[in-house]
């Protein structure tokens, strides 16, 4: 307290004293006893309440002891399992939960990472995938303030994300990594990797790039082969040499038949080989008949015609062809889509072409686009605009339902310019993004979908979604949603299909260590999406006929189901609608592919360089006992006393309420039973 409040406290003693003392000591009949009962009583509310009035303010000072945070991070992954150290490592993570000492120095949390970063719950070791980079991110933001030496039991071997060196060159903390497995080489040949398109087109060839890598000291020859079914369709000799131990070989096979061609290529093992199942790999190319191709007419040069051209060509059954207006025209009936980018009168021509020739259309508008023309040339909608850009972004429409649209982080992505003016969208249409400008949701679509007599057209208001893109591939390090996205609005409008009440999307064949995802959508007779319906898949193995019903769930305008938990093979299934009679059936095939079991040994070479970039150091599992020795007796990790001080004003004090209001009824109590009252 201040000298201040003191002193008034000592004003408001005496004042509560002087009034007590006037009240039953000064000029009154009370017996001794009585006055000075009563005046007591009187005394001490008369202070209670003045010092309420003054309000004091006490400080409570709490002091904690913070304990430094140690992060376990668990590898989940087959991987472990193939190394034969699942028991091990469960034994390692009981005796660290078991270390008295340990865990009265840290906070251990423990969490464990396969395909994605969990919080731990329990131990399989079958994931199927293994992402050392988002583990070491995930822990890295947790803790990024705090001190957390993280310990990270892994065989070090990554299957997916980033190089995990590199996201360590970023890590707060020290790492501490315990090495499963060991690091004795063993005689190895494996197909490091295997590129090849997903697609081709009939009667052409498609490429293939075979990757080899030889592990040991001698040299030895073998062969590399792909077989389709039991007939070889490539044979090459290779040989190796503790030099020379990787071979890339490149080739090509035709594409003589239309649809699922699989294929498997192995290196036959030579003699004395540890593990085998990393010679062989399966893969598949489906063969198409033709190609979509898609016509991008542009006057002018910008960013965002790069960005179409690999958003569309990310799928490799589409093909993406540039022309100036003037030359476009000639030829539209090889395209089943034109994408008309900021058109102006120079594109005259075009549009005669277009409504001649019923093609379906994309416009995108922007800065540089008549709109005087644009507004005379079509009736699907309306600008009235003036000579002024205006930043416009986009907010995704949950309830569009032409088909599956999913939020790929549209309100985290940077405003599009357009020229400033309401689009009215004049024919019936669905709107995929509403405008918003300033945070405020206007009545305009900045990019919406129409059809009408079979013919099915697409607007959007706004240049410079290439930002787009490059937003989300930082947000999720790949392009795959963005480009999912825009291919979705592409496959739409390069086809006149009718559409159906019950629409399915699925490929043809998936690899096992990938998600196997199918998605559909449910119409009512006015084709409206109808979300109140079940759906079911029953998925049925070719060989062994077993058959497994699986329920869809809705997510947004779709529903969906993930098919993980089959085996590799091929599959029929049927998709229908619960109380209805409306189903649609396909088949695909699971290709079998474990990427875990590709490994011998553990990356002992990339752990430890990691242990030393973050001032840590790498163990072995056996030598779990050196790591916790060196966490108890570290100085850097020590627990650190803090204090709390807390200011608290006398009026939040409610003892001192209840105080006056026991004082008072006392006081009147025994005023009243004296017959003072």
């Amino acid at each position: 307290m201040t000298p201040e409040t003191i002193l008034y406290m000592i004003i408001a003693g005496a004042t509560a004293l002087i009034l007590a003392i006037f009240m039953y000591g000064y000029k009154t009949k009370y017996s001794r006893s009585l006055r000075w009962i009563l005046g007591t009583l009187r005394f001490i509310t008369l202070f209670s309440i003045l010092v309420l009035l003054i309000n004091p303010k006490f400080k409570s000072k709490t002091y904690t002891i913070e304990k430094p945070n140690l992060p376990v991070l668990i590898d989940n992954s087959a991987s472990v399992n193939e190394l034969n150290q699942s028991e091990t490592v469960l034994d390692f993570v009981e005796s660290l939960k078991n270390n008295k000492e340990l865990n009265d120095k840290f906070n251990i949390s423990y969490y464990t990472f396969g395909s994605n970063f969990k919080v731990y719950d329990s131990l399989t070791f079958l994931e199927k995938n293994t992402n050392l980079s988002e583990a070491l991110s995930s822990v890295n933001e947790l803790y990024k303030s705090e001190i957390a030496p993280t310990i990270l039991i892994t065989d070090g071997n990554q299957t997916l994300g980033n190089d995990y060196e590199f996201s360590s060159s970023t890590f707060n903390n020290s790492l501490y990594p315990i090495i499963v497995g060991d690091s004795i080489k063993y005689v190895d040949l494996k197909i490091e990797q295997l590129n090849t398109n997903r697609y081709a087109f009939l009667k052409n060839q498609f490429p293939i790039e075979a990757i080899l890598i030889f592990n040991g000291t001698d040299e030895v020859n073998s062969y590399f082969e792909v077989r389709q079914g039991t007939s070889v369709v490539y044979r090459e000799n290779v040989s190796f040499t503790e030099n020379n131990n990787t071979k890339t070989l490149s080739f090509t096979l035709p594409a003589s038949s239309v649809g699922l061609q699989k294929y498997t290529a192995q290196l036959i093992p030579i003699k004395d080989e540890k593990n085998t199942n990393n010679n062989k790999k399966q893969f598949a190319v489906e063969v198409i008949d033709q190609a979509t191709n898609v016509l991008i007419v542009s006057k002018i040069i910008h960013p965002d015609l790069g960005m179409l051209k690999k958003s569309i060509t990310s799928n490799e059954q589409r093909r993406v062809t540039f022309k100036k207006p003037l030359e476009a025209s000639a030829n539209l009936l090889d395209f089943q889509l034109i994408v008309l980018y900021q058109p102006d009168r120079s594109f005259a021509n075009v549009f005669s072409e277009i409504r001649n020739q019923k093609k379906n259309t994309f416009i995108i508008s922007g800065l540089q686009t008549d709109w005087n023309y644009l507004n005379s040339v079509q009736d699907i909608f309306r600008k009235e605009v003036i000579d002024q850009a205006e930043d416009v972004a986009g907010i995704l429409n949950l309830n569009y339902s032409t088909f599956a649209i999913e939020d790929i982080g549209f309100n985290d992505f940077r405003p599009l310019k357009t020229l400033f003016g309401d689009l009215e969208i004049i024919v019936p249409h669905e709107v995929i993004l509403a405008q918003s400008i300033g945070g405020i949701i206007t009545e305009s679509a900045l990019l919406a979908t129409t059809e009408i007599d079979g013919r099915r057209d697409a607007i959007l208001d706004g240049e410079g979604f290439w930002r787009w893109r490059a937003q989300s591939y930082l947000d999720n390090e790949s392009f795959e949603e963005f480009d999912n996205f825009i291919g979705k609005i592409i496959q739409y409008l390069a086809s006149n299909k009718r559409r159906s009440r019950l629409e399915v999307s699925s490929e043809s064949f998936y690899y096992n260590n990938n998600s196997i995802r199918i998605s559909a959508q449910y119409f009512d007779k006015s084709f409206t999406f109808d979300s109140r319906v079940s759906l079911f898949i029953t998925v049925s193995n070719s060989e062994t006929n077993e058959t497994t019903e699986f329920p869809m769930l809705l997510k947004n305008n779709f529903y969906e189901v993930y098919l993980n938990s089959l085996m590799a093979g091929d599959y029929n299934y049927t998709i229908f609608v619960e109380n209805e009679a409306v189903s649609r059936s396909g088949s695909f095939t699971i290709l079998d592919f474990n990427v875990e079991q590709q490994f011998l040994n553990a990356n002992v070479t990339k752990l430890v360089r990691v242990a030393t970039n973050t001032n840590g150091k790498a163990y072995f599992i056996s030598e779990n006992e050196l790591l916790l020795e060196k966490l108890l007796s570290d100085d850097r990790f020590h627990q650190i006393q803090k204090s709390e001080q807390k200011i608290v004003p006398l009026v939040d004090w409610k003892y001192l309420l209840v105080l006056i209001v026991l004082t008072l009824t006392f006081e009147w109590f025994i005023r009243k039973y004296n017959g003072l009252i």
